[in-house]
C-alpha cells in the first residue's frame, strides 16, 4: 500500500516539527540543485529555521548570480526587497550621527570652546549646566571623602579591638606562666622537706 496523504497543517509537536523541517529543507535544496542542473535555471533559495532563526541558503551560482537574480526580480515586479528596511536603517544612522554631533558641540561648550557664537540665553543655560555639574561633583567628592573617613575609623576601631584582645591574651598567658612557676616552686619545696633524713638528737645521747 502507498503512503497516505499527509494533511498540510502546522505540526504541533516541536520535536516532530524540527525533524520534518530538517528533512524538507534538505529535500527542497536538493530539488533546487536539480532544477538548476537539469534546466539551467537561475535559483536563489533562503530558508530560516523558525525555532533557532538559523538561515540556510542556496544559490545556483556565485554571489554575482544572486545579485543578478534579485535585479531581475526587481525589474520584473517593480518591487525592491530591502528598500523599506534600508531606509529605516539609514534614517536611524542619520539620527544617531546628528545626536553625536550635538553631544560633541555641547562637550566643547562645557570645555569653554567655540562659545563665541552663543547668544546670551545659551550662555546662561551653559553657565547653569556648569554650576549644576560643579555642585554634583562637589557633593560626590564629599560623599567619597566621608566614605573614606568612615572606612578609616572602622579600620582603627578594629585595630584597637585586636590590640585589646592581644593584650588580654598576653596578660592571661603571663598569669598562667606565673602560676605554673609558683606551683613548681611549692612542689619543689615540699619535695625537699620530704627527702630530708631525720637527724638523731646528739644532746640526748651525751
Amino acid at each position: 500500500m502507498g503512503r497516505g496523504k499527509i494533511e498540510i497543517k502546522r505540526i504541533e509537536n516541536s520535536s516532530n516539527r524540527q525533524v520534518t523541517y530538517s528533512k524538507r529543507r534538505n529535500g527542497i535544496i536538493k530539488k533546487a540543485k536539480e532544477i538548476t542542473v537539469l534546466c539551467d535555471a537561475k535559483v536563489s533559495l533562503i530558508i530560516i529555521n523558525p525555532s533557532s532563526g538559523k538561515m540556510s541558503e542556496y544559490c545556483s551560482g556565485s554571489q554575482e548570480t544572486l545579485l543578478e537574480i534579485l535585479s531581475r526580480y526587481h525589474s520584473q515586479t517593480g518591487l525592491r526587497l530591502w528598500d523599506t528596511k534600508h531606509e529605516n536603517v539609514s534614517n536611524e544612522l542619520d539620527r544617531i550621527k546628528k545626536e553625536n554631533d550635538n553631544m560633541q558641540v555641547h562637550l566643547r561648550h562645557l570645555n569653554g570652546e567655540d562659545i563665541t557664537s552663543m547668544n546670551h540665553i545659551e550662555l546662561g543655560d551653559l553657565e547653569k549646566s556648569l554650576e549644576n555639574g560643579l555642585t554634583a561633583v562637589r557633593d560626590k567628592k564629599t560623599e567619597v571623602a566621608q566614605r573614606h573617613r568612615d572606612s578609616y575609623k572602622a579600620v582603627e576601631a578594629e585595630h584597637d579591638r585586636l590590640n585589646y584582645e592581644l593584650h588580654k591574651q598576653t596578660i592571661k598567658t603571663e598569669d598562667n606562666n606565673l602560676r605554673d612557676i609558683e606551683y613548681q616552686q611549692r612542689m619543689s619545696h615540699m619535695s625537699f622537706f620530704r627527702l630530708q633524713p631525720i637527724q638523731p638528737n646528739l644532746h640526748h645521747d651525751c
